[in-house]
């Protein structure tokens, strides 16, 4: 029943940001008088459709796109000086990335919603090993790290995505803080480490303690675990959340030996006998909140919803960049069906914390795929905003237009190239499903 939810909860999300989406382009053709035959959310056959003005509205049964489609010289219904191929190209700029926009306008006003009533997760210290290299250099806990080396901090999960983008290595770092308003500069050198570990982070809180990343080359993986998978049991000893978990871990320190570890999958329980592998590494001594929420009042909620905003645009470039650079594997890509298994995992992860958290947690899923959906279709690739977007600026530098066949045949390869991908992604989330 869940799955069932968690489907129709996805469809009804990728719904409203897509609308989103096309409604910036749909507004600013309406602004420079660009005729719009068709206005569609989805692909394949119509489920229904009304007409309004000179545009058909529809809703199509595959829920994985939409489109506003603007007239172009083969329409003959259309007055020649209302195509978009007749604008000069800075209005096709405003036109195109229009899209992009609306999806951050979008993240940005649902984050004023979710900031405003669950508040941010202060970046501060969790954790100071003590004689620790953190505790050393004037650390403590409770501090409110603010920078780390030349990034400003403001939430958890930025330091977090940064330290997942730029491991820690020998080379000190540069941390700012904040203790009793006043701001502090430490200089951290990470010392050496020769650990035993399972590959695999989890939430630190008292929610089921479901594997959240998990590295492909780790011990964890390779015996079988996957990342949203429900860590239940260790050595038989019961797991009921993420702070259990910790606490475990604390208690019995991974040595060489082998270590059960039990999983709850799709309602199932099961048993994975792992070797933990020896890893070395450097280690700052320090941990900090990513998760945990500040309630905020006022303009902060306000600024804080700005650095949401960033916080989501910024990840999803340096997850593009770990990915084509190998720190990312095709594991960590996913399409729809994704999509539906996340949400299907938050619902079950959440459930237990009353209505208002899952949907909160729901709801912050519109400001990631919002957030991602918008830096996406701004990358250079044919048939995208990007691509197009490209052109206008070619367009514009050459001070003439590309011949039109010729950049519809450049964006015709461009959807069949995407049409394949969706495809490859859509049956490797099937296959992972099931296996």
């Amino acid at each position: 029943m869940s799955t069932v939810v968690s489907i129709i909860v996805g469809v009804l999300l990728l719904g409203v940001i897509i609308i989103f989406h096309e409604f910036g382009h749909f507004l600013m053709c309406k602004m420079y008088n660009v005729a719009v035959p068709q206005f569609y959310v989805g692909f394949g056959p119509k489920l229904c459709s009304f007409q309004k003005g000179e545009t058909l509205f529809s809703i199509r049964l595959l829920p994985f796109g939409g489109a506003c489609q603007m007239a172009s010289p083969e329409d003959p219904d259309v007055d020649p000086e209302r195509t978009i191929n007749s604008k000069k190209p800075l209005i096709k700029l405003c036109i195109y990335v229009a899209g992009p926009v609306f999806n951050f306008i979008l993240a940005f006003l649902v984050s004023l919603i979710v900031i405003g009533f669950v508040g941010y997760d202060s970046p501060v210290a969790t954790r100071v090993a003590e004689n620790g290299p953190a505790y050393e250099a004037g650390i403590r806990v409770g501090d409110v790290i603010t920078g780390y080396n030349d990034m400003s901090v403001h939430l958890g999960r930025e330091l977090a995505v940064e330290l997942r983008y730029d491991p820690i290595d020998g080379s000190p770092i540069e941390i700012t803080y904040e203790r009793d308003g006043e701001e502090h500069i430490a200089t951290v050198t990470p010392a050496y480490n020769r650990l035993y570990r399972l590959g695999f982070s989890y939430m630190l809180d008292d929610n089921r303690a479901v594997v959240s990343a998990i590295n492909t080359d780790g011990a964890l993986y390779a015996a079988g675990v996957r990342q949203g998978d429900v860590i239940v049991a260790m050595d038989g000893e019961k797991i009921a959340t993420g702070k259990d978990l910790n606490s475990y871990i604390g208690i019995h320190p991974f040595t060489g030996d082998v270590v059960c570890v039990s999983v709850e999958r799709n309602g199932t329980v099961h048993d994975y006998f792992v070797t933990p592998k020896v890893i070395e590494d450097y280690d700052a001594g320090l941990s900090f909140n990513s998760n945990y929420r500040s309630e905020l009042d006022g303009l902060a909620v306000i600024k804080y919803s700005y650095y949401e905003l960033r916080y989501n645009v910024v990840g999803t470039l340096k997850s593009l960049v770990m990915l084509f650079t190998g720190k990312l594997s095709t594991d960590d890509v996913g399409g729809p069906v994704r999509i539906v298994e996340e949400l299907d995992n938050t619902i079950e992860a959440t459930e237990d914390q009353g209505t208002f958290i899952v949907v909160m947690n729901l709801i912050n899923w519109i400001i990631v795929l919002s957030a991602n959906l918008g830096v996406m279709n701004l990358l250079p690739i044919p048939a995208l905003d990007g691509g197009r977007i490209l052109f206008a600026l070619i367009e514009l530098v050459r001070r003439k237009p590309i011949p039109p066949e010729k950049e519809g045949i450049v964006h015709l390869v461009g959807v069949i190239l995407l049409l394949v991908l969706t495809v490859l992604i859509f049956f490797k989330d099937i296959v992972r499903l099931f296996t």
